[in-house]
């Protein structure tokens, strides 16, 4: 099985198992045992991936698009979204941005500092790292979008 192959069945199984597998069957409408052949590693099943509508379906439900990530990350793209919902618009210019920044980055040093007490990341405190990383990554193109606002 080549690298890709193992690559997309692990984001497969991490997918299914995100949302859970009773959970991904109703979801899909598959058993268990045709969703485990999607992510099997057994040689018989090397050459099966779960279809695109049920990877849609998977992470609608999930709390990360597993397969799509995995997906843009072989062709180095970088997926975002923005799940903040704000009361009212940002009106207070670049300071703000500034004072924003820098809670993000607080809240970004807390979670790694929390990861690191044990001395290794698991897989969730990756996942938190990398929320946090991309909420400070959307201030930092907040700020860019007020700079060059302010720069017409």
């Amino acid at each position: 099985m080549t690298d890709i192959c193992r690559y997309m069945k692990k984001h497969t199984e991490a997918l299914v198992k995100d949302v859970g597998i009773e959970a991904a069957c109703q979801a899909t409408g598959k058993s268990k045992a045709t969703l485990g052949r999607y992510y099997s590693d057994h040689a018989e099943h090397k050459d099966r991936f779960i279809p695109v509508d049920a990877v849609a379906k998977l992470e609608k439900i999930s709390s990360y698009p597993h397969v799509t990530s995995a997906l843009a990350e072989l062709k180095n793209i970088t997926l975002s979204y923005d799940e903040r919902k704000p009361n009212r618009p940002n009106t207070g210019g670049i300071n703000a941005d500034v004072i924003a920044l820098s809670q993000r980055f607080a809240m970004l040093m807390a979670e790694y500092q929390q990861a690191m007490e044990d001395g290794i990341i698991t897989i969730n405190e990756a996942k938190r790292l990398l929320r946090e990383t991309s909420q400070l990554q959307q201030v930092l193109i907040d700020m860019k979008l007020h700079l060059e606002e302010e720069g017409t």
